[in-house]
């Protein structure tokens, strides 16, 4: 018995994630993804309203899960070490933004296309912004049970964290070896080093930095 075809949707958002990797999101048109998707461009238009919409939903349901991670946690502060949890926070950061970044980085070489889906993602309540407020939420959360420190500046904690697990995304590439930093060696010493800059009371003992 031959397996069930998976729905349209699924299809559709397969389809969009292995064309905007491998052609680029601007060359990934509606009409390509439908194609790809085998269905047609109009059956695309039943289940997202724009192709800006279906790259939102991609980078939320085809890359590493960061948005749902912290969520979670910010709902649950005290649950696991505190380093345990930034650990993990940066290595899926830096899978996502690894994965995302040459999706992504074809909007930055036309304007028109930035605008557009920079106004989509405002319409959703969506945009690179968002993990960084999420982020902070997540170490306010913390902050308030006295695992982070009273003084610490969560948002700017926030920032770094995110924003060292973007860099990773490109930074190497152009390297003797072009070879990114292992990813949980790299998530591991950013989460000891953040860290030792924030932890409040109520955190356990850090280990030493270490390689």
């Amino acid at each position: 018995m031959e397996p069930k075809p998976a729905p349209a949707r699924v299809r559709i958002l397969d389809a969009a994630h292995e064309l905007m990797l491998t052609v680029g999101l601007a060359r990934a048109t509606t009409k390509e993804i439908a194609k790809a998707a085998g269905c047609s461009e109009a059956a695309l238009y039943k289940h997202f309203a724009s192709k800006e919409e279906v790259f939102i939903r991609v980078l939320s349901e085809r890359l590493p899960r960061l948005v749902p991670l912290l969520h979670t946690l910010a709902a649950e502060p005290g649950r696991h070490t505190l380093e345990e949890n930034l650990t993990e926070i940066a290595r899926q950061a830096a899978l996502f933004y690894e994965q995302s970044f040459p999706i992504a980085a074809s909007l930055y070489a036309e304007t028109q296309l930035k605008r557009r889906h920079e106004d989509a993602m405002r319409e959703m309540g969506s945009g690179p912004h968002k993990p960084i407020e999420w982020l902070d939420a997540y170490l306010r959360a913390e902050q308030s049970i006295g695992r982070v420190a009273p003084t610490a500046d969560t948002f700017a904690a926030a920032s770094l964290l995110l924003g060292a697990c973007a860099q990773r995304a490109f930074a190497y590439d152009a390297t003797q070896d072009g070879i990114r930093p292992p990813v949980d060696a790299f998530a591991a010493r950013l989460a000891r080093t953040l860290l030792a800059g924030i932890a409040g009371a109520a955190a356990p003992g850090l280990k030493s930095p270490g390689r």
